[in-house]
Formats: C-alpha cells, structure tokens, sequence
C-alpha cells in the first residue's frame, strides 16, 4: 500500500523504534503509548485487517502470536512465579479489526501491553 504508515515503517521510510525484525516481523514501541510497555508487532506483508487473512497468513499469525512471549520478557513484563507460584507480572495481546474493533491504523498489527497497572484508556 503507498499510504499505508506501516508498510512505511516496514520499508524504513518512516523511523520507530524497532525491538525485533526478521524477514517477515517487525516489532517497534508504540509512539503513544497506553501502558509502560507498548510495543506493536506487524507482518511486513500489507493485509488490511484480521479480516483479510487468508489460510496461507496462518504460519504468520502463529509467528506474530509466538513472538509475544519473547519481547514480553526482553522488556520485563513476561509472567513469572513467585515462591508460593502465584503468578506476577504479566502483559496483554490485542489485534483491533475494523472501526468498531478500534483500528486506526489498516494494516494489521498485535499489540503488546505490559507493566504496572492501570493502562491508559485499558479495561
């Protein structure tokens, strides 16, 4: 897409702080962010909305959703047990889908929220 503000992240045309980058993922901190950690996972590949994924997009959204974990404990917001192993800590994943979903920005994206509570606008 020429307008689309991620596909121009994705092909460096934009600058973001980027936390991760293969050859089909890009990671990067959100500009406006609603936690104290705020990252947003894209496929460099355009694809509009969760809508729009098709049954060949399943490997990506398996290696979006797998990647959460990762970049949860690099920035030190991954789940961890304590010594009587209840659960601390923690993060959130979200992909918004449509206008009614939340989505501003069309083209698909997961976001990572993580940190001490409460969340800007979060429920």
């Amino acid at each position: 897409m020429d307008n689309c503000l991620f596909c121009k992240i994705a092909a460096k045309q934009i600058p973001a702080s980027v936390v991760y980058e293969d050859d089909e993922l890009l990671a990067f901190k959100d500009i406006n962010p609603a936690a104290p950690v705020h990252l947003l996972v894209i496929p460099k590949k355009h694809i509009s909305t969760l809508t729009e994924v098709q049954p060949e997009d399943t490997l990506l959204l398996g290696k979006m959703l797998a990647l959460a974990p990762r970049l949860a404990e690099e920035h030190g917001v991954s789940v961890v047990y304590g010594n009587e192993g209840a659960p601390t800590r923690g993060y959130k994943t979200l992909i918004n889908s449509g206008p009614d979903g939340g989505q501003v920005i069309y083209h698909l994206h997961m976001h990572i929220y993580g940190g001490p509570r409460p969340w800007r606008g979060m429920h």
